[in-house]
């Protein structure tokens, strides 16, 4: 059974709207649920997340050793997606019924199964529930500082909210994650102008994230402008002198950059 987007969207904000805070108590609704999570070592790159079903109790588990210790952005967004196995009927009935076996989930943002979509979907509005994520930027200008701001009020990671931002935001935002060199994925909201990448993996060179990648810098964090030509593919003539805002996250040769214009 297919459910639609709207459903899922609508059950996680009346869950996370049942509770007075910004920052979703995940723990209050385990607890209330009766579910039993656990948060042990299971080892690094085998998975973030499992929900199983077992002798009529639903029980969570956590691996530690990927970093999704209780309460970190990380372990929160992990314990949000398993919550969606739980809450979504059509995965809780497959998991009661035997249909959908318990299945490792991992957490790189960029899932394709349409089961894992559906729980990270679920976990972004039971995070971010929408009218208290638009409200905390509400006549802000998106900039990396109402990132870091909105991550802090809401204790996700900057991957999490800049998706958000990028659904639900102000201001359209394209995010580009990078790995030694290659673009791995991106991701960018519907009304941002320009959706090509100048080249399909390999990075722009005249970037941020290519200058990292290519020696020229090692900082962690840094914003600069750049021309869009350096970055997008099938630039309008009237363009051709358009500047672009980035904002890279680099470590240990990986980036997330983010694009804005002005």
């Amino acid at each position: 059974m297919i459910i639609e987007n709207d459903q899922i969207k609508s059950f996680a904000e009346e869950i996370a709207m049942e509770y007075p805070e910004s920052e979703t108590n995940l723990e209050r609704i385990v607890s209330e649920e009766g579910l039993q999570v656990f948060y042990d070592r299971y080892g690094l790159n085998t998975f973030d997340g499992m929900t199983m079903y077992d002798k009529n109790k639903f029980f969570i588990h956590i691996n530690t050793t990927q970093g999704n210790k209780p309460k970190t952005p990380r372990g929160r967004f992990t314990l949000a997606h398993e919550l969606g196995h739980y809450y979504i009927d059509s995965h809780r009935i497959g998991l009661k019924e035997g249909i959908l076996a318990p299945h490792p989930s991992t957490l790189n943002y960029k899932h394709f199964s349409r089961i894992e979509r559906e729980a990270d979907y679920f976990a972004s509005n039971l995070l971010m529930p929408e009218s208290r994520f638009q409200e905390a930027f509400y006549r802000k200008k998106f900039s990396p500082d109402l990132l870091d701001h909105l991550c802090i009020k809401f204790n996700v990671s900057r991957t999490a909210c800049a998706f958000r931002f990028a659904d639900i935001g102000n201001h359209p935002i394209m995010i580009v994650y990078s790995e030694n060199n290659t673009v791995i994925w991106k991701y960018s909201s519907k009304d941002f102008k320009y959706k090509f990448l100048l080249y399909e993996k390999r990075v722009p060179e005249n970037t941020v994230m290519g200058e990292y990648f290519n020696g020229k810098h090692n900082e962690t964090y840094k914003t600069e402008k750049i021309w869009a030509v350096d970055l997008f593919n099938y630039i309008a003539d009237e363009d051709l002198n358009l500047n672009v805002n980035e904002y890279c996250i680099a470590y240990k040769n990986k980036t997330l950059s983010l694009f804005w214009f002005v």
